[in-house]
């Protein structure tokens, strides 16, 4: 069973940069697709980005695309989230996940571990 603690959350301002990122322990990382999620206060969680087990593939959603990057090191079992130009929209906990499956999805139910989130805040 995996573990993940995320870290980096903040207030910023729109336009600035944040970089998320995500340890995991308890369990063989590589072997995971990792995946960034966010949830905004009265809104369902919703897909942000992820990552295959080695790191060369990525996919991400609409509204992120070109500003958001995510990538992994599997040495130190950790994922991150590299947010640019962000927005008062961007606002939300933001969720790191693992998916033991064999393809990118972008579906919640296809994660089976979850962290507990941390908060990001962009003021306008």
């Amino acid at each position: 069973q995996v573990q993940l603690v995320e870290s980096g959350g903040g207030l910023v301002q729109a336009g600035d940069s944040l970089r998320l990122s995500c340890a995991a322990s308890g369990g063989t990382f590589r072997r995971y697709i990792m995946g960034w999620f966010r949830q905004a206060p009265g809104k369902e969680r919703e897909f942000v980005a992820a990552i295959t087990r080695s790191g060369g593939n990525t996919n991400y959603a609409d509204s992120v695309k070109g500003r958001f990057t995510i990538s992994r090191d599997n040495a130190r079992n950790t994922v991150a989230l590299q947010m640019n130009s962000l927005k008062p929209e961007d606002t939300a906990v933001y969720y790191c996940a693992a998916d033991p499956g064999l393809v990118v999805t972008p579906y919640v139910d296809e994660y089976n571990y979850w962290g507990q989130g941390t908060q990001v805040t962009i003021s306008s």
